[in-house]
């Protein structure tokens, strides 16, 4: 989902300049040529469709910049407001500082540094909201966890979300690995009455055929070689609460009718126990694969599917709400830059490209990995295509070691990154340097110096 920004400037040459800058950058811009025109759109458009950025000049006809400050932040409290001044008119700015503006750049300026400032204004806003988000949630008792995304798809998954969670039927979630089955499961229990009990996870898929069993409903001292103490299940220790049962799909056949037991009369028996132990749970399961087909394969039952899917929320794959990939990857990053210390901003507009293009056969959980990745291959603070290419590469690593097993001395080390970063880009241009150059940030003499130096053979990169 873009970000909303708010332009005021009088000059309608420079604010035509910047609109098209900033909506290159994938931003939504509204202009507006003075002061009292911006209060206005401010105050017309406070709430859902509030502006996430304010970025005004200090020079303007009739009210100033500066004396506007109070009034926007009056009008949109939270939004994030930049000043632009003149290049000798320092006392002005912090001026604009002291009104409540969150930063400042001086006339004339780079593009490239505007980038860098507004990205950083657009962090901090969302730091905001998250945070104001988790105190409210944390006050109120709501789910503290979210999940990302403003396309229908997912406006659908979370709205029946919301519906659902307030009633205590089994639900079962479905979709590839990597959608964000658990995060859903989580979201699920928080919201509803049980949030205050147990949440236990237990994952079928990962647990021995041989112990599942246990595992699931617990034992007796004495039920098996090495049982030498009696030990509760999971159905046991989620009392009050609720049961997730993830990779449902690969319950063993012989296990399904107990299971079955378990979830339509909430009790059932330890092993080597003969006394019913009654639960009082509710049942979340999760799967990425076919149950319909595995009922037809007769190796799922078909009344325990039926049992587990009283509500069920399918999860689109990434690949088909790409519209969320801007909002992903600024969470991402954001995420990032909270675990480092890092102030990287959100990708501009040719990495989110480069992030559109891919089919992510992984999912979010993909998604996730390669922007981390490409946050740490950025050199220069700013996720370029180049970046998110070589993140994307098979592989892609930050070599540390020869062939031998030798360290690598820092100066291999680094030519070995260079190298991996020239092929990315060439790859993703296609082999055409100009383009790769301008990728990576370099002139086109530059790159073809760097190709000398490391003697790349271009055939590796050129389309087939």
């Amino acid at each position: 989902m873009p970000s909303r920004i708010l332009l005021i400037e009088d000059d309608e040459a420079f604010r035509r300049m910047l609109e098209e800058a900033l909506a290159g950058l994938g931003h939504e811009v509204v202009p507006a040529g003075s002061a009292e025109d911006g209060l206005d759109l401010a105050r017309a458009q406070a709430g859902g469709s509030a502006f996430d950025l304010i970025l005004t000049d200090v020079r303007l006809p009739g009210m100033t910049g500066v004396a506007a400050i109070p009034l926007l932040r009056e009008a949109a409290p939270g939004t994030e407001i930049i000043v632009m001044t003149a290049y000798t008119d320092h006392e002005t700015a912090l001026d604009a500082i002291r009104q409540g503006a969150s930063d400042f750049f001086t006339k004339p300026f780079r593009l490239s540094e505007m980038q860098i400032v507004v990205g950083r204004a657009l962090e901090k806003r969302g730091l905001k909201r998250e945070i104001g988000a988790l105190r409210e949630a944390l006050r109120q008792g709501r789910p503290a966890r979210t999940a990302v995304g403003e396309s229908p798809a997912m406006r659908a998954v979370l709205a029946f979300v919301e519906r659902v969670a307030p009633l205590d039927t089994s639900v079962l979630i479905l979709g590839e690995s990597g959608t964000g089955k658990e995060v859903v499961a989580d979201l699920l229990h928080e919201a509803s009455p049980r949030a205050g009990g147990p949440f236990v996870k237990v994952n079928c898929a990962s647990i021995p055929e041989n112990l599942l069993e246990s595992e699931l409903f617990g034992h007796e001292k004495g039920a098996f070689t090495g049982a030498f103490v009696a030990k509760a299940g999971k159905f046991e220790l989620a009392k009050g609460g609720s049961l997730l049962l993830d990779e449902i799909g690969d319950m063993p056949l012989h296990l399904q009718p107990k299971l079955l037991r378990a979830v339509e009369q909430k009790q059932s028996e330890r092993v080597g126990g003969s006394k019913p132990l009654h639960f009082d749970v509710r049942i979340i399961a999760a799967t990425n694969v076919d149950l319909g087909r595995r009922v037809a394969d007769r190796t799922f039952r078909e009344d325990l599917y039926y049992r587990l899917n009283v509500a069920a929320i399918h999860l689109p794959p990434l690949r088909e709400r790409k519209e969320d990939i801007p909002l992903l990857a600024a969470h991402f990053v954001r995420q990032f830059n909270e675990r480092t210390g890092a102030d990287i901003p959100p990708p501009g507009q040719a990495a989110l490209e480069r992030l559109m293009a891919h089919n992510w056969p992984g999912n979010v959980r993909q998604f996730a990995n390669v922007v981390e990745r490409a946050a740490i291959f950025s050199r220069s603070g700013i996720i370029t295509a180049a970046d998110v290419e070589l993140s994307l590469a098979e592989g892609a690593q930050m070599p540390s070691a020869r062939a031998d097993g030798s360290p690598l001395s820092l100066r291999a080390t680094l030519n070995e990154v260079e190298k991996s970063l020239i092929l990315a880009a060439l790859r993703q241009a296609g082999g055409v340097q100009t383009r790769a150059a301008k990728a990576l940030g370099i002139t086109p003499t530059n790159l073809w110096n760097k190709i000398q130096k490391h003697a790349l053979d271009l055939s590796e990169v050129l389309p087939a």
